[in-house]
């Protein structure tokens, strides 16, 4: 398979040099990066080209790497079902630095890209019906940003006795648990409750 994978990272190098700025062949899968310019006539290719064949979207996510000036990676999941493979497609952007839509080369993009955008805010042009898709109409902020607070937000939610939508604060239902991750096999720094009785 990674023969196959090497074969096919060779071949988009040579035939898309100008649309990619590396392929990685890494743990039995291929990943191509590109920039946001080069996106639309790369998947294109991918798409139409023979040897590849990249007919299906899997999956387009974020990732966010707050230090980074770029902080975003979008990542693009695509298989050919005629050749049995998978690509990952990836690039960079930032808050303010729009990506452009795959929705026209693939329409079952169109939720892959909203959430995205609710859930990260990378904004993408050309999307055809860009609004949030997980998170409720009045929400602010991004909750899968690495900087978004983990408390100290609204809680929202539908209470069946008042029949409308309740906004509260956020409340934490467990107390923080210490874990220790100690085997139980290998034995234990203390004593568990109960050992005490336990015959010496």
């Amino acid at each position: 398979m990674s023969e196959a994978l090497q074969e096919l990272s060779n071949h988009i190098s040579e035939k898309a040099a100008a649309l990619v700025t590396g392929c990685d062949v890494a743990f039995g899968e291929l990943t191509v990066s590109t920039t946001a310019g080069k996106l639309i006539e790369l998947v294109t290719f991918l798409r139409d080209d023979q040897k590849c064949g990249f007919i299906n979207v899997i999956d387009v996510c974020g990732v966010d790497y707050p230090k980074r000036a770029d902080r975003f990676d979008v990542v693009y999941h695509f298989l050919a079902p005629r050749q049995n493979q998978r690509i990952r497609v990836k690039l960079q952007t930032n808050e303010v630095t729009p990506v452009p839509s795959i929705c026209p080369l693939f329409p079952g993009a169109d939720w892959f890209e909203r959430e995205a955008w609710d859930l990260y805010g990378i904004l993408f042009t050309g999307h055809p019906d860009l609004r949030r898709i997980l998170t409720d109409y009045g929400f602010e902020g991004h909750p899968l940003r690495k900087d978004f607070p983990l408390t100290g937000f609204v809680e929202v939610r539908y209470d069946d006795t008042a029949k409308r939508v309740i906004y509260e604060p956020v409340e934490l239902k467990q107390e923080f648990r210490n874990f220790d991750f100690l085997s139980p096999w290998e034995g234990t720094d203390y004593v568990l409750p109960g050992d005490e009785k336990a015959a010496k």
